[in-house]
């Protein structure tokens, strides 16, 4: 673990290998970042019989997303007169500085994680949440009703959400009696949670999608309402950092999701134990992955009302009732 790295270099090397491997996951998000947008086009062309970029950087279009991040950096950075010019500078940093945070806590194998957090799920939980505070003081600071209503949406959906998402998990930690991400996915070397806690891996799910901001769940960004919602008054590259955390937490979300339902880095059955742990991670991230992406070609945006309903009468009971028909055949069976 990058933990025991630490533990046995001096001191004064300690900041230069955290520095350093904190630099190399950083280029591996944001390569993550820039071809899952070019995935996600290619996905919805493919869903909705079109073709998605296929001209710049050759057959796949590969360079199309390069590009695209090229363009936004040289665009005019355009602050609107009337803005609390402060707030409206700091707030996309407010919402992406939690996004990558909480990649230190998720273990990508038994050998590299950046911290061995005792509470690493808790930790998960509450710095994600900071990132509503981003999005509500963006459209705040930006003197627009449109962009206000955004952010008030997304902390609505934030409040909204994030108790059944918690609630859903409950179970797993009554299975395993720990936070600790590692003892979590020690406990499925025999059968994964997402076959003993199916309810919870559904729920957690829906939720996990209204926390990303995704469709069918993206009110704060919708643009037949709200023209861009929260962002709607940001240009250039200060509005690719509101993009940039979203697609970070698509990349933590889908880590969590593999790590507390799906096994982490173990394989499905013992004799494909030699397939490195890193490239079982890898497979059953992928997967989550693309069902993210599938579900954004699919489905049809929610009325406002519809999500909060839809959240507090169906998601938040099946959670409750999930704990405690968890609780029930813990007492009985274990």
């Amino acid at each position: 673990m990058v933990e025991e790295l630490l533990h046995s270099s001096p001191g004064w090397a300690n900041f230069g290998i955290f520095f350093l491997l904190s630099a190399v996951l950083l280029l591996v998000v944001l390569g993550f970042v820039t071809y899952a947008i070019l995935a996600e086009r290619k996905v919805m062309g493919y869903i909705q019989l079109r073709h998605g970029p296929n001209q710049v950087g050759g057959k796949w279009g590969l360079l199309q997303t390069v590009a695209d991040v090229l363009k936004l950096l040289l665009k005019e950075d355009i602050i609107p007169k009337a803005a609390d010019r402060p707030l409206f500078i700091l707030a996309p940093m407010i919402a992406f500085a939690p996004s990558f945070m909480v990649l230190a806590a998720i273990p990508f194998t038994d050998k590299f994680q950046f911290a061995d957090i005792n509470i690493g799920l808790l930790y998960y939980i509450a710095i994600s949440g900071l990132t509503v505070f981003g999005m509500l003081l963006g459209g705040w600071a930006s003197n627009n009703k449109y962009a206000l209503l955004g952010g008030m949406r997304a902390a609505a959906q934030m409040i909204s959400y994030e108790i059944p998402l918690v609630l859903s998990v409950l179970g797993v930690i009554l299975l395993t009696g720990s936070l600790n991400l590692n003892d979590i996915v020690e406990q499925q070397e025999n059968v994964w949670f997402i076959v003993l806690q199916p309810i919870a891996f559904v729920v957690f799910f829906i939720a996990s999608t209204a926390e990303l901001n995704r469709t069918p769940f993206d009110l704060p960004e919708s643009e037949n309402e709200l023209v861009a919602g929260y962002h709607v008054e940001y240009t250039g590259f200060r509005w690719a950092f509101f993009m940039l955390a979203e697609y970070v937490y698509l990349f933590a979300m889908a880590a969590l999701i593999t790590v507390v339902f799906l096994g982490g880095w173990l394989p499905p059955l013992d004799i494909l134990g030699f397939i490195p742990g890193a490239v079982w991670f890898a497979l059953k991230f992928s997967v989550v992955v693309f069902v993210y992406l599938w579900m954004r070609s699919t489905f049809p945006r929610f009325r406002v009302d519809k999500l909060m309903e839809f959240g507090w009468k169906v998601l938040l009971p099946v959670a409750l009732a999930n704990i405690f028909l968890t609780a029930i055949v813990k007492t009985i069976f274990f």
